[in-house]
């Protein structure tokens, strides 16, 4: 049976739709959008392109374990950074679709505006997002997820409480 064929209209829509899912803080929803042996990344500011966890300090660097637990914290009332929850906008633009290695998923790109507003305060995360999505069934789902900000520090924004 031939793989169904994905285009870029199809993973927008996807894209779409996990924004959609964290600027409504429905974050189970999102969390069931990544398979079990994800990765969720954020690399600190000024690292290379080939960093890695292993070797480098990462802001987030969660499997599906990690992330799940972040996620239930996020909606603890104890979770001081986000209680009250941000107000978020997560903005996709420049989605292009790549030649994936190993012919079992896909290997996508956009780059990212998340503005946020919290206690009368508001930052924007700028950067570029790099995913490895595969279909599971007739679904996309995110195997990877590495948020690459362009910014030289957290200093304004302070500390990344949200997901990007």
């Amino acid at each position: 049976m031939a793989k169904p064929i994905i285009g870029r209209e199809q993973v927008e829509d996807f894209l779409y739709a996990e924004a959609d899912l964290l600027d409504s803080w429905q974050l189970k929803e999102w969390l069931a959008l990544f398979t079990d042996d994800c990765r969720y990344l954020v690399p600190s500011a000024g690292l290379p392109e080939d960093a890695t966890p292993q070797t480098s300090l990462f802001y987030v660097a969660d499997d599906h374990i990690l992330l799940e637990e972040r996620v239930k914290r996020l909606y603890k009332r104890n979770a001081h950074a986000e209680m009250p929850h941000s107000k978020t906008r997560h903005f996709i633009s420049n989605v292009r679709i790549h030649a994936s290695e190993g012919g079992d998923g896909l290997a996508v790109s956009c780059s990212f505006i998340v503005h946020r507003n919290r206690r009368g305060e508001t930052h924007m995360f700028v950067g570029r997002s790099n995913y490895q999505l595969v279909l599971d069934g007739e679904k996309l789902m995110i195997r990877e997820k590495l948020c690459r900000l362009d910014t030289d520090d957290l200093f304004k924004q302070g500390r990344i409480s949200i997901l990007l």
